[in-house]
């Protein structure tokens, strides 16, 4: 039986590939009558499920290539973010942002939209230029803005319904150092009011919170250098904290990147977690959802008022910040954003009767739910936050005519191939 990393999906796949070279991948796109790549599994939700074939293309060799003249790294797209991460700053580079957990494959991460966080920094799919992809009739070909103009930035974040995905091209940028300072017990009010000022703090700013009571229970502040000033002890309210802390504030801190004001490579210090350690069981369900920044705190001040219907189901809950993109299918398209992260205890029919509640308190502030995770939206409201969403379907119809890259989740979100 395969699962999802938290367990809470059983994959439906009648058959399992696993081609060891391009030329065999050609060969079962080719032959396949549907098919889906399977990466490392992140998603809490069927995005990544077929009932045809599943591609796991980790025995195809990884290659890693950068050219120090474009300032570029060409990628497998099935290597993990930290591996990824921890070659490119050898050679002295880096990519602006990092997800939590450095454990993600970089294609899935890519095709969802998936991101870290910080006022002026994009998604993890922002700093993609270029593609290599075997589209369904097994041919391959090279996408770029070079090679496809405006529809390469509908290419990007794909949800897996275009091609297969072998390898990325990042635009990379100097290898850079952070330091990570944690503050304790922010007074919600006093955040809501300093909303910006709190965000925009340091380079990544994320706020954890049980949603229990009057306070933010963290503010993880990401600082690079030359932004740091001294930092006091008391800040809008909040005390410093002068130890280590996990986001789930009873657990173990040891998983966690370097913390106490420590700097370190930015590999190191942008995600929450360590790519040695495996974060937690995966016991646990998440859903997240991304609004303007004009209107976060007007909603978060909303689901405030709902804050004991969510606490008794949640781990924690994370508030962070995104900048805006020209990705058709990016959750911050067009946008800067604040991302509404709520990790739940594995209790889906409990989960499955809040979710509704959030979602109608978001919706007039144009919600959209993050590609990979849980949530109960209508599909058409769904697909009508996406201005190009039909453009996305044309390409569709031009890349994936027999739609054989299509799935259950992508039908019942209405996203196919438009006639």
């Amino acid at each position: 039986m395969r699962t999802n990393w938290s367990r809470n999906q059983v994959f439906q796949a009648a058959d399992v590939q696993r081609p060891h070279t391009l030329s065999a991948l050609q060969r079962i796109i080719t032959a396949s009558s549907g098919l889906k790549v399977l990466g490392s599994s992140h998603s809490f939700n069927r995005i990544a499920d077929t009932n045809a074939t599943h591609l796991v293309l980790d025995h195809i060799p990884t290659t890693l290539d950068i050219d120090s003249v474009a300032h570029t790294a060409r990628v497998s797209a099935h290597m993990r973010y930290g591996t990824f991460a921890l070659a490119i700053d050898a050679a002295g580079y880096a990519v602006p942002n990092m997800a939590s957990l450095p454990h993600i494959s970089v294609a899935g991460a890519v095709a969802t939209g998936t991101h870290g966080s910080g006022m002026q920094v994009g998604n993890l799919a922002t700093p993609v230029v270029g593609m290599t992809v075997v589209l369904a009739s097994g041919d391959i070909q090279e996408w770029s803005a070079a090679t496809h103009g405006a529809a390469f930035a509908g290419m990007v974040v794909h949800l897996g319904g275009l091609a297969v995905v072998t390898h990325l091209t990042f635009a990379l940028v100097p290898s850079f150092s952070v330091r990570q300072d944690l503050y304790i017990d922010l007074p919600f009010a006093t955040a809501m009011e300093n909303f910006t000022e709190v965000m925009s703090s340091a380079y990544s700013v994320s706020l954890f919170t049980r949603w229990g009571g009057d306070v933010v229970d963290q503010v993880w502040r990401k600082s690079i250098s030359g932004e740091v000033e001294p930092l006091p002890e008391h800040w809008f309210g909040a005390q410093r904290a002068t130890r280590a802390y996990h986001p789930i504030a009873e657990l173990d801190a040891t998983p966690c990147t370097e913390q106490l004001g420590v700097f370190g490579p930015w590999h190191a210090r942008l995600p929450h977690f360590k790519l040695e350690f495996t974060p937690s069981s995966g016991d646990e369900l998440q859903s997240e959802y991304f609004i303007g920044h004009q209107d976060a705190v007007s909603a978060l001040r909303e689901l405030y008022r709902i804050r004991h219907e969510i606490e008794p189901l949640l781990h924690v809950s994370e508030i962070r910040t995104i900048a805006r993109d020209d990705l058709w299918l990016s959750g911050q398209y067009q946008r800067d954003s604040v991302a509404i992260h709520f990790t739940w205890k594995n209790a889906w029919a409990q989960v499955q009767r809040i979710l509704p509640s959030i979602e109608e308190i978001l919706a007039p502030y144009g919600v959209r739910p993050h590609w990979g995770k849980l949530f109960t939206m209508d599909p058409e409201r769904v697909r009508a936050t996406y201005p190009r969403m039909h453009d996305f379907q044309r390409l569709m119809g031009v890349y994936d005519p027999t739609e054989k890259f299509i799935n259950d989740y992508l039908i019942c979100l209405g996203i196919t191939k438009l006639p």
